[in-house]
């Protein structure tokens, strides 16, 4: 913990700006995984494998108490909304169904992007705090405020400070830019499900309120 601390002494403010991005970058990570992986997400086959039976038998409300059962799942949501419009004209149909899915994708895709962006301003930050590093090493060198003896000193300060800005970018970008990429996966699927399966569910509803299947 020592060495850490000293460590981003020696790194100077932009040392401490990138912890600042890294924390941000953490806590979206967490946040992410658990309404991705705990709230959004469902087993969408099998969710949708119970739906379909329920709606072939006429069983309405209990497809709309299935749904209920998973209240934050992004998916039950968009196809309660389809259900909830069962006995209604196709066009109707559909227009539940698309307004549900464009209320619950912004909520899917929140702040995801934004990972990408943190893991470039780590980056740059590290760049600038480089930048910086080497601004002071030159100063050392032409400086002539600086005694001879120090100079070497100043210079391995210097150099070292610019080293550590960029090392420390990198290991807030690096894995920051991972976790985007990972959870970009993972938002799309959900997207992908719901798209498809609230179009499977838009079909057979409206099949059955043209007749094509009713019992």
């Amino acid at each position: 913990m020592e060495g850490f601390a000293k460590w981003m002494s020696d790194g100077g403010i932009w040392m401490y700006i990138i912890l600042g991005v890294s924390i941000i970058s953490l806590g979206i990570v967490i946040e992410r995984f658990i309404f991705l992986f705990f709230r959004y997400n469902i087993n969408a086959g099998a969710f949708m494998a119970q739906v379909q039976k329920l709606v072939v038998a006429n069983s309405y409300d209990k497809a709309i108490k299935l749904c209920n059962a998973a209240p934050s799942a992004a998916l039950a949501r968009v196809l309660k909304a389809g259900l909830l419009r069962a006995n209604k004209n196709s066009d109707e149909i559909k227009e539940a169904i698309e307004e549900a899915t464009l209320e619950v994708v912004p909520h899917i895709q929140k702040r995801t992007q934004s990972l990408q962006a943190l893991a470039n301003i780590s980056t740059l930050i590290g760049l600038l705090g480089t930048i910086d590093g080497m601004i002071d090493a030159f100063a050392a060198i032409s400086s002539d405020a600086v005694p001879a003896a120090e100079r070497q000193t100043a210079l391995g300060n210097a150099i070292s400070k610019a080293m550590l800005t960029t090392a420390f970018g990198l290991i807030v970008a690096i894995p920051t830019m991972a976790f985007h990429v990972f959870l970009s996966g993972v938002t799309k699927k959900i997207i992908d499900e719901i798209d498809l399966y609230g179009t499977k569910l838009q079909n057979l509803l409206s099949a059955r309120a043209g007749g094509g299947t009713a019992s």
